[in-house]
């Protein structure tokens, strides 16, 4: 006897479906019925088991609704589902949780990379030391802040200061040029700032906070050591997570992230979403490997968007209130709504058209044909039934954040 049964097929680069009403020229998953012999008790059992494992999730997903997060193993056992039905449902569960704490709001973050040197050998990056085919600037001060303010005026949330770990700021200690930066753009702009230049000592986080910065961000890429060292190569993995405690005691909010498709199990991905919230990062993140020209994994292929998805997806079930971004670094505007879709709340990676300034994971995606400003994205939130929150909520949220981090601290 012969049945129909839904298959999921994985293609590279990413996942299509027509079936289930997504562009099928994204390339994201590819959804199709398929002929399978089986004798009937094989097809009742395969019903059954079916019904089983939906059930299952159904009751995780119910709880997570009554708002409860998922531990450990509910969390891997979602990130191991591979129907598209399944992955959606976990998708739609999180974007509920997500407006239960955020309605239908999402903020927005300004970009400026201000230099593209940096003393690192990542294996992953497009602008490690040795790859000469990276464009190489640094941008003055005085041009950061014009456009931290164009920013801030486009309807930017946030202005992200990133960089490489520059050698001139690292290995000279011209850490002062650092805060004076970071001083300089607070007087200009009412926007929250976030730091995003490597590993830093103590004593200069204390003082980015005191010039003004609200966020320090610092990716440690996995939370599997072995992984980290082969990834991050001659970088100390401890160094690089106690500076993150350290912003955090010093009043900073602090990001972390994690890097997909780079030889991580899924079980390394729960490990991380759970050590993020050890450390009680605020905002969190996942993002998709991009190969990048020049670095010793520009052969190494990129995962398939659901991958990012179903990670999102879980990592807002368990960090139920925190911020996740969806990042315009990756595909632009082609995956926006689907990682909104997956619970994100953050849009990150506004760049300024014509600014000369570089993304991270997209060297120059849409940023001179304007696709990567505030106006370019909003009818693309809109259209998925969200908004782009007032200045105001996004500066409550951060005020409300610090007051409740400083009162754990002190108990």
């Amino acid at each position: 006897m012969t049945g129909k049964v839904l298959v999921f097929e994985p293609l590279q680069g990413g996942l299509v479906s027509s079936s289930m009403g997504v562009d099928t020229e994204m390339g994201w998953a590819t959804v199709k019925l398929s002929s399978k012999a089986g004798t009937l008790s094989e097809q009742t059992r395969f019903r059954a088991g079916l019904r089983a494992r939906t059930q299952n999730i159904e009751r995780m997903l119910d709880r997570a609704l009554e708002g409860r997060s998922l531990d450990k193993s509910e969390a891997l056992y979602l990130l191991k589902q591979e129907s598209p039905e399944e992955i959606f449902s976990i998708c739609s569960i999180a974007s509920k949780v997500r407006e239960t704490y955020f309605r239908d709001q999402v903020f927005v973050y300004g970009f400026i990379y201000f230099s593209t040197y940096c003393r690192n050998l990542c294996r992953f990056c497009f602008y490690r030391r040795p790859n000469s085919k990276c464009p190489r600037y640094r941008k003055d001060s005085a041009s950061i802040s014009d456009m931290a303010r164009t920013l801030e005026k486009s309807g930017a949330h946030l202005i992200d200061l990133t960089a490489g770990e520059d050698p001139i700021i690292h290995d000279r200690k011209r850490y002062d040029e650092l805060v004076s930066l970071v001083r300089l753009v607070r007087k200009n702009v009412n926007a929250s700032i976030m730091v995003s230049p490597g590993v830093l000592p103590r004593s200069v986080l204390g003082s980015l906070k005191e010039a003004g910065a609200d966020w320090y961000a610092l990716y440690q890429e996995t939370h599997n050591r072995t992984l980290f060292s082969t990834l991050r190569i001659g970088q100390d993995y401890d160094e690089r997570l106690m500076a993150k405690l350290i912003a955090r005691k010093e009043g900073l909010l602090i990001e972390d992230g994690i890097l997909l498709g780079v030889g991580e199990s899924e079980k390394d991905r729960v490990d991380s979403i759970f050590e993020m919230k050890r450390i009680g990062a605020n905002q969190v993140r996942a993002m998709g490997f991009v190969p990048q020209e020049g670095s010793p994994m520009e052969d190494h292929a990129p995962p398939p968007i659901i991958d990012e998805m179903k990670t999102m997806a879980v990592m807002r079930l368990v960090h139920r209130d925190r911020l996740i971004p969806a990042s315009f670094d990756i595909d632009g505007l082609k995956g926006l709504e689907l990682r909104l879709a997956a619970g994100a709340n953050v849009i990150s990676s506004i760049i300024p058209q014509k600014s000369g300034l570089a993304g991270v994971a997209q060297a120059h995606l849409g940023v001179e044909e304007g696709l990567r400003t505030v106006e370019s994205i909003r009818p693309y939130i809109e259209r998925v039934g969200l908004r782009i929150a007032s200045r105001k909520s996004y500066m409550r949220w951060v005020d409300e954040e610090k007051e409740l981090r400083s009162k754990l601290q002190t108990v």
